[in-house]
């Protein structure tokens, strides 16, 4: 893929600035303005964008500020601006067999099946993880602990997760929350859940008002349906700490 880089500079004129700037988050204070860029390209903005940044003091005075970044795809340039937020989302599905240990969440589920995977095959961690990496930009789960690799062979996903959220605090985020959804016929996973939810409020350190799991059958179709398989999608915000 051919990299990409868009350079923009441009500087907000004080006449742009809306009496109530500094109200509730995001709120819509900011007229779309058009800028003038260096090298007289035009760019519009709009008002929720910029009131978001404000409050993160990224532009701290907005009558003499001026805003540079780039932006590169294929390259190694840095991102223009600390976002405030960042929202990922990671999905998993493992084969089932028998006669293997079925693990969601960390923790291990009675049934007469369980997931095949190079690791410890827990769908819901793994889509935990690859939400996280996703919301960082970084790369997915298959990448960063590849199943090719045998010091990965049969390890447990709370270590997959605990490097995820690692990686989360080092780039200055925290769990806004979590919102997962398990698709899978049997068993039903009603008795399992709080166990499932403590464990992941203890590995990604939240509360577990933060934390939603939901459990879908997958009517009687496909792969899903007949048993044969589960799969996990899972939503995450993070904040800037």
């Amino acid at each position: 893929m051919a990299a990409f880089t868009t350079l923009t500079a441009f500087t907000l004129p004080k006449s742009t600035r809306h009496p109530a700037s500094q109200a509730a988050f995001c709120a819509p204070v900011w007229k779309p303005t058009n800028f003038k860029a260096a090298g007289a390209h035009s760019i519009s903005i709009r008002g929720q964008f910029l009131a978001s940044v404000l409050k993160h003091e990224v532009i701290s005075e907005v009558s003499a500020s001026t805003v540079t970044g780039t932006e590169t795809r294929g390259g190694s340039a840095k991102p223009a601006a600390v976002l405030p937020f960042r929202i990922g989302h990671g999905f998993d599905l493992h084969r089932l067999e028998p006669n293997l240990p079925l693990i969601i969440g960390g923790i291990n589920i009675p049934h007469d099946r369980g997931c095949e995977a190079h690791s410890d095959g827990d769908v819901l961690l793994h889509c935990v993880v690859d939400a996280i990496l996703g919301a960082l930009s970084l790369p997915d789960i298959g990448q960063l602990f590849p199943d090719n690799d045998p010091k990965w062979k049969g390890a447990p996903s709370s270590v997959f997760v605990k490097e995820a959220v690692r990686l989360m605090h080092e780039a200055g985020y925290e769990l806004g929350n979590l919102d997962a959804t398990l698709i899978l016929q049997r068993p039903k996973l009603s008795p399992h859940k709080e166990a499932i939810i403590t464990n992941l409020c203890a590995l990604l350190g939240a509360h577990s008002s933060l934390i939603n799991v939901k459990a879908k059958t997958h009517e009687k179709v496909d792969s899903l349906g007949e048993n044969r398989s589960i799969a996990a999608h899972t939503v995450v915000l993070l904040m800037k700490k």
